[in-house]
Parts: structure tokens; C-alpha cells; sequence
């Protein structure tokens, strides 16, 4: 059998310990895990998970460093209800003249 390594883990914290250095929702948390996008939690106990608080700190750091791309304005143009009005002649006009 192959040894695994196994990185120790000096300090770990719980979920409201989290929610206060992460202010994310518990399912965004949970599927950006699904992702690899955030450190794993792991169980102490069958009702008791935790994270390893040193992963959640170089996670932070990383994010700081460099911030998400923010998502793309959608094009109002688009939507179905309340749609955008099309110009005007008289808002067509006053444009083309100036």
C-alpha cells in the first residue's frame, strides 16, 4: 500500500467562524466546494464539520489578489417582459439633427 501524506492541520473552524470571515451563503459555499473553487470541509464528527483555517485564509489571499471577472451587463433589449421602447420619430429626429 501507497502511504498517503497527510498535511497537519493546526487550527480549524467551525461554520459560524466561517460566516464571519466569508460572507457567502452556505449553498454558494457548498457548490463552489462541488467546484474545487473552496477548500473542503471534513468531518470531526457525524453533525460536526469544519474547515482548515490556514486553506481558508491562502483562499482569501488569492481572492484578494486578484479579484473575479464581474459578469457582463445584460442587454435590456433582450428581455421579454417589460421590453425597451424603440426611439421615437421624434427622439429619432432631434438625434439625427444634432
Amino acid at each position: 500500500m501507497a502511504r498517503r501524506e497527510i498535511t497537519p492541520i493546526k487550527r480549524t473552524i467551525r461554520r459560524d467562524q466561517l460566516r464571519e470571515m466569508v460572507p457567502l451563503a452556505d449553498s454558494t459555499i457548498y457548490e463552489m466546494e462541488q467546484r474545487s473553487e473552496f477548500p473542503r470541509r471534513f468531518a470531526l464528527s457525524p453533525r460536526c464539520v469544519v474547515w482548515d483555517l490556514a486553506e481558508v485564509e491562502a483562499w482569501l489571499a488569492t481572492r484578494r489578489s486578484t479579484p473575479p471577472a464581474r459578469a457582463p451587463h445584460p442587454d435590456v433589449r433582450q428581455r421579454r417582459a417589460r421590453p425597451v421602447r424603440a426611439l421615437g420619430r421624434a427622439a429619432g429626429a432631434a438625434l439625427k439633427a444634432e
